[in-house]
This record gives structure tokens, sequence and C-alpha cells, in this order.
């Protein structure tokens, strides 16, 4: 053998009869056919810890305890990413990218400093990121399947909107905001001047200036500095004299000078959400003709056929046989065109654009969208009051909310009972 050759393999075996041994992750637990790693749960019990010592005010429990419970809660979410993997779940980068933006946006920083706030505490940003996203695909599994464990029987959800709870609960919610030009105590005499000078506030409002300039300038609640606004706030949380008026008010509407034993006040309705507010749904019917570019069809001559098609539409041929034959919706061709009633805000930009600019069985030109040429014709308009429907699913929220916990202990013991699971330490 070449000496050179048989000197190298003498150096090689000498480097490695002296490396350092090289440390292999432990397996801890076999949870069917995946494993956690030694390695895995030492970090969790490190990112655990740091938390809890921040909390000045809660306990730490004993290693052995963090370290038991720490391996129960890895258990159950690698069964629930195996469940997520059997049933195809994804999280993709856009959904983990605004998760992590809203994040950011809740701790008042952008994505970047968010970034750095976060290697600050000595934590991977990588990891974190990990970490985010398996809980999104956890929150997805227990929703679809706690969810549809869940039954809210007709009885049930009648007497909930019977009891006091329930109509607390759907009631709707108002911001109001708050002027009071306050009593000087003991001086009965003032009444009708701080009345008027109430009425001059409203009527200086109703001419244009802001109620919350007026507000930081005279009034004496406490809500003065914030331009007397009161927050979202239901009806049982108001004053008497507010939540018997607030249910009639119009949105921006003024209501005073309401007197009180401390002095005159003034309330702007700023807004309202509940079924009052979202009740009233506007809705509109249309139908279009769609034609599409192809490999076969250019953007000129897909809108030249989309022209020539109007045109016959314009001619007399009824637009329910021209949609027919010749629309590339198949979702609505078969119906002659028609898109059914629907809501604001549901089609792309540019075709809910060209729908709320037409006015009642008037042909629209022909116009671009993401989809290809349409027309369209509006053929009706409606308000439709939904409100009984959304109180009833706020209600059947309300319930679900209060038994899907109760309801996830219960999956969560079902799975972790059928799951064959091996601890190791």
């Amino acid at each position: 053998m070449n000496r050179t050759i048989i000197l190298l393999l003498l150096i090689i075996g000498f480097a490695k009869s002296h490396a350092k041994p090289r440390i292999i992750d432990r397996i801890a637990v076999v949870i069917d056919e995946k494993v956690i790693t030694n390695s895995e749960i030492t970090e969790r019990v490190q990112l655990v810890r740091s938390t809890l010592l921040a909390d000045k005010n809660r306990a730490l429990p004993t290693d052995e305890i963090l370290v038991e419970q720490i391996i129960e809660r890895l258990i159950l979410e690698h069964l629930q990413l195996q469940i997520a993997d059997r049933a195809g779940l994804r999280i993709s980068d856009s959904e983990l990218n605004q998760t992590l933006q809203s994040i950011a946006m809740q701790n008042n920083l952008d994505l970047t400093d968010f970034r750095m706030a976060v290697e600050a505490d000595g934590q991977s940003y990588p990891r974190m990121r990990e970490q985010v996203k398996r809980e999104m695909i956890i929150n997805q599994v227990q929703q679809g399947f706690v969810q549809n464990r869940i039954a809210i029987s007709e009885q049930e959800l009648k007497n909930f909107l019977e009891s006091n709870l329930g109509k607390a609960v759907i009631a709707d919610e108002y911001r109001l905001a708050h002027i009071l030009i306050a009593s000087p105590e003991k001086d009965e005499g003032s009444t009708s001047t701080l009345k008027a000078e109430a009425l001059t506030l409203i009527s200086r409002s109703n001419a244009g200036e802001k109620f919350e300039t007026l507000a930081r300038q005279y009034s004496a609640g406490q809500n003065a500095a914030n331009g007397g606004d009161l927050g979202w706030r239901k009806p049982i949380q108001l004053p008497t004299i507010f939540a018997d008026l607030v249910s009639d008010m119009e949105k921006d509407e003024l209501r005073g000078p309401i007197k009180s034993g401390s002095g005159f006040h003034i309330i702007k309705l700023i807004d309202r959400r509940g079924a009052k507010a979202e009740g009233n749904v506007e809705q509109t019917r249309a139908r279009h003709v769609l034609i599409k570019p192809s490999e076969i069809r250019s953007n000129t001559e897909a809108r030249e056929l989309a022209e020539n098609l109007r045109n016959e539409v314009l001619s007399g041929k009824t637009f329910e046989e021209i949609a027919k034959i010749n629309s590339e919706d198949p979702g609505s061709a078969l119906s002659g065109g028609d898109l059914g009633w629907s809501v604001t805000d549901i089609y792309v930009p540019e075709f809910e654009a060209m729908l709320k600019s037409m006015e009642l069985n008037i042909i629209s030109p022909v116009f671009k969208t993401t989809h290809g040429y349409h027309f369209l014709e509006v053929t009706g308009k409606r308000i439709e009051d939904f409100s009984n429907e959304y109180q009833k699913n706020m209600a059947e929220n309300y319930l679900r909310s209060q038994k899907f916990d109760d309801e996830l202990d219960i999956w969560l013991r079902e799975i972790r009972e059928d799951a064959f699971v091996d601890i190791r330490i």
C-alpha cells in the first residue's frame, strides 16, 4: 500500500480515537408513532420556568411537578398534531405571519421590533414562530373536533334567551360620549344657567364642532380627557338615565340636557353593535355574464366577445338566454347568470364597485376583474331584518363557549387514554 495513504489512515484513526464523544438526544416519551426527546422537555421547562419567574405573585412548582406537567402537556400536543396530520390540516406562511403581526400589534410593536424583543428575552425567534404555528394547528383541531361534540337543543336555546342572563348576553352594546355640566354644591339658583350652557354646547356640536373637543373643554365628567368617550357598554352597564334613552337613538344623535343630581348631561351615540345594528342587512340581487381569457382567447378577444354579448342583450335578447349559453361562470350560468341575494363585500373589489354603482334593471358596461370580463344587471335590492337570527347566534355562541372547556377536557382525556404512551424518564 502506498506509504502516504497508510500515513493518512493512521492520522484519521488517531483523530477519531481522540474525538469527544457525541451526545445523542435520548427519547423520553413514545407516543404512538412519534417521540418526545429529552431536549424538547428541557427546552419547554426552561421556557415555562422563565415565564413563571416573571410573575412575582405566582409560586413556582417543584422541578419534579413541573417536569410531570410539561410531559403531559407535550403528550397532548403531539396527539393533537398527529390528528392534524391525518386530517391534512396545514397553516400557511401567510396565516402564520398574520398571527405574529397581530401578536406584535397587541404589544404595540411592529414585527421587526417584536422579533428583537423576543430575542432580547433570550428566546429563539424561529422556535417561538414554530411554537405559534403548532398552537394554531392545535386550535384548529380543537375547534373542529370539540365543537362537533357540543349540541345545543332548541329548548335549551329558548330557555336561555328568556333568562335574565340570556337577555344581558344578547343585548346591543352602545358606545357613548358624554358631557357633564356640573352643579355647584348648594347653589339652586344656577340651574337655568347650567341648562343654558348645556343647550349652547348642543347647538355648537350640531353646527359642526367636534363633540370630543367640547367634552375636553367643558365636561366635568370622569372621561372628559378622553373626549367624553365611555367605551362600549351594554344597557345594564350604563347609568339608568342613559340606558332608558340609547335604544331609540340613531348613530351620531345627541340627547340632552338630561338633569340629574350632578347637573346636566349631554350624550352622543358614537356607534352601536348587536342585533339591532347588525340585524338590518342590505341585500342585492344581480346576474352577470363572465367571459374568461384563455390559451386560445386573448384578453382583447375576451373583451370583444363580452361587448358583443352585451350588445345582443341591449338589442332584445334575454339576459338569461345569453348567460346560459355563453357565461363561463359555472356557478351561475345554468341559472341564467343569477347570483341570488347577497350582502355587501363578498365579491372581488372591481365586481363589488360596479354592483354598488348600478341602478335597478340597467345593463352595466363591460368591466374586468381577476376572473375575466363581465357585464351585470342588478335585479333587486332589499333590507332584511336578521335581528332574531343574530340574537340566536349570539346566544348559541355563548352557550357553546360555556360548554367548550368541559367538552375539551373530556375529549383530551379520551384521546390520551386511547393512545399508546411509553414514558421512559
